[in-house]
């Protein structure tokens, strides 16, 4: 007697996206100014708070940095991408390094992946010093693509710049942007971005910024419709002047069955 082979199951994943600051803590608005000579010097404090940051990360499968320190003076000539996925044990690490200053500054956008990714592609932004990391797992259509982005301040070179990641994710229908976008839902920018996009906005936006009494959600995950958005959090503790933002995602079945190993 024949069986008929089961479904494959569906299958769900932790992303993390964290805008970390280069390793600084920022308790209130006037330490932007107290604090000033932290952000152009190295530190003990800031790999305490990178060590705190990389025992949280086992928790999640995918994770997302912006404001990484790439290897310059402030972070003392640390890849801050790497530092943290070594620290946690994830196996998977990239980094785009963006807005060199000299040898002061280099910051960068970051990958860390418990998954293998099947590729990963840099893209520089519209503007100056942006760039946004696209992530594949997978293969062809069922590939899950991942788009890590740290976006301008100004809400024209935004419009210009989610309109570049528009493009870059027409062709994956299984997609997921998160990072720290600097606007919110409502901008028009991000109407664009939902208007050219299979991108949902979120049922309920979750204020991230400042961290120490969040308002305004400038960091955001957003999914395509096959990926279902199970729930989105932030973590209690503050890693920077950003609050990191969690989510599980649910992937469709058949993009499930050519992931790798995970939970």
């Amino acid at each position: 007697m024949s069986r008929t082979a089961p479904a494959p199951a569906e299958r769900r994943l932790r992303l993390l996206s964290c805008n970390i600051l280069a390793g600084a803590s920022v308790q209130r608005y006037h330490e932007y100014v107290t604090r000033s000579l932290n952000a152009v010097l190295p530190g003990r404090s800031k790999i305490d708070n990178l060590d705190r940051l990389a025992a949280l990360l086992p928790q999640f499968d995918v994770i997302g940095l912006q404001e990484a320190d790439a290897g310059s003076l402030r972070s003392g000539f640390l890849n801050q991408t790497r530092y943290l996925a070594e620290a946690a044990g994830m196996p998977y690490w990239s980094h785009q390094p963006n807005r060199p200053v000299v040898k002061l500054s280099h910051t960068a956008n970051g990958l860390i992946s418990r998954l293998e990714p099947s590729a990963v592609l840099d893209y520089p932004l519209p503007g100056r010093g942006r760039g946004a990391l696209l992530v594949r797992f997978g293969e062809g259509e069922q590939a899950l693509a991942v788009v890590i982005a740290h976006l301008s301040l100004r809400a024209p070179t935004r419009a210009r710049q989610l309109g570049f990641i528009a493009e870059i994710l027409a062709d994956h229908p299984h997609a997921v942007l998160m990072g720290d976008l600097n606007t919110d839902v409502e901008s028009a920018e991000m109407r664009q971005l939902f208007a050219r996009t299979r991108l949902q906005p979120p049922a309920q936006p979750t204020p991230t910024f400042p961290s120490w009494k969040p308002k305004r959600a400038l960091d955001h995950i957003l999914t395509s419709p096959s990926v279902a958005l199970e729930k989105v959090w932030t973590l209690p503790q503050a890693f920077s002047d950003h609050l990191a933002l969690a989510a599980e995602i649910r992937l469709p079945a058949d993009t499930a069955r050519h992931q790798g190993n995970g939970r």
